[in-house]
């Protein structure tokens, strides 16, 4: 058995370089960006009025009023040394003004202003480019966000260019499943993990192409398999363990598959193979709801974002005291489902890797590494949030 870095470092060299599009910026939003946005005029693109008020030239106690500036509508010339125009938040200002001068500041009559002795003498102008100028960038990798797109939409970017979602093909196996919604058997289940791990996926940007149930036998793996031509990433569910109905490992190696590791040192989710089928990626992850679903958090979203081309990295650990005590941990490491609170850690009592209940209330996977000790309520513990989208 390898560790879970080490599994995750050979899936990354599973990950090819991800293709491009150039798209409108309407349907930009949550795509990884491949290359930057580069600014095409500033921001503001002229000296602006950050207040209702009176543009002026000079420093006097009273102005003539020679004009109206709003927003979109610019006075159109310029004012001189005692002159000033009636402005709104916005407008551009005219040639010449030295400074806004809020209109609460201001006694108006007979086409002059005349200012309080107590006027506010801040300047109120928003300079050329203070937010960004022509030439400055967005930079890539990325995955937009709505502030970026709005920020885009000011640079005058109506395309961009994004990484293509990653194809991913997923085949559930086993006699033992019907589909959500059949009747299944006396001994028969619903197949669920797919789904979860279909909405997962779609989730970090994956198009995802759910393959028909494949059966127990090896005629009905190589027809399931020969679906999934075209993909990026196949994720097989169960059948990876040495069982005698287990022959997805036997199957995919005898289509060619270059196996790249098989175990991993976890739980749940020891059962675990992956490598390559010609030009597609393969991952077959055990059969266990829970087991697939854990394992789809720790090994497959990492795997859908570098095929994005953002960084090849694992999920983000963090820190937190336990809100109660919990057992030493075995051989392998753990990852127990759990509740973060904002403040403590919560872990759930039952960790058996069939019980989806537990996993849906579940808000964070608390890491025990290898042989850890027992720890204490408020230890703190390093944990992964499951509700954080980097």
């Amino acid at each position: 058995m390898i560790s879970v870095d080490d599994a995750l470092a050979r899936l990354f060299d599973l990950v090819t370089k991800p293709e491009t599009e150039t798209i409108a910026l309407r349907d930009a939003a949550g795509r990884v960006l491949a290359d930057p946005i580069v600014a095409r005029r500033s921001q503001p693109p002229f000296r602006a009025s950050v207040m209702d008020g009176y543009a002026v030239a000079g420093d006097h106690p009273a102005y003539e009023v020679i004009g109206e500036a709003a927003a979109g509508h610019g006075y159109g010339g310029a004012i001189g040394d005692g002159q000033a125009v009636r402005i709104f938040t916005g407008a551009p200002l005219p040639d010449g003004a030295t400074r806004v001068v809020i209109q609460e500041d201001v006694s108006a009559e007979h086409g002059r202003i005349t200012l309080a002795t107590d006027a506010d003498t801040q300047p109120y102008i928003r300079e050329i480019g203070v937010d960004f100028r022509t030439g400055n960038q967005i930079e890539a990798p990325r995955r937009l966000t709505p502030s970026d797109i709005a920020l885009a939409a000011a640079m005058n970017a109506p395309e961009v260019t994004v990484a293509r979602r990653p194809k991913v093909a997923i085949l559930a196996t086993g006699d033992e499943l019907v589909q959500p919604g059949e009747n299944p058997g006396a001994d028969q289940i619903i197949a669920s993990n797919g789904l979860g791990l279909a909405a997962m996926l779609e989730a970090e940007g994956a198009e995802i192409r759910l393959l028909p149930i494949a059966r127990d036998t090896q005629s009905s793996l190589e027809a399931a398999i020969a679906l999934a031509r075209g993909a990026d990433l196949l994720v097989t569910l169960g059948g990876a363990s040495v069982g005698d109905h287990d022959l997805v490992g036997q199957v995919a190696g005898d289509l060619g598959m270059d196996r790249a590791f098989y175990k991993i040192a976890m739980r749940p989710g020891k059962p675990l193979m992956a490598g390559r089928i010609g030009d597609m990626a393969m991952v077959g992850l055990p059969g266990n709801p829970v087991s697939s679903m854990v394992c789809g958090h720790i090994f497959l979203r990492p795997m859908i974002r570098a095929l994005q081309g953002l960084p090849a990295r694992a999920l983000p650990r963090r820190r937190a005291p336990l809100a109660a005590p919990i057992g030493a941990n075995g051989p392998r490491e753990h990852y127990m489902r759990a509740q973060f609170d904002g403040t403590a850690l919560n872990v759930a009592e039952r960790q058996d890797s069939s019980l989806l209940s537990v996993l849906a209330g579940a808000n964070a996977l608390v890491i025990r590494a290898p042989h850890a000790p027992a720890a204490e309520a408020g230890a703190p513990v390093a944990f992964i949030d499951l509700s954080e989208r980097i």
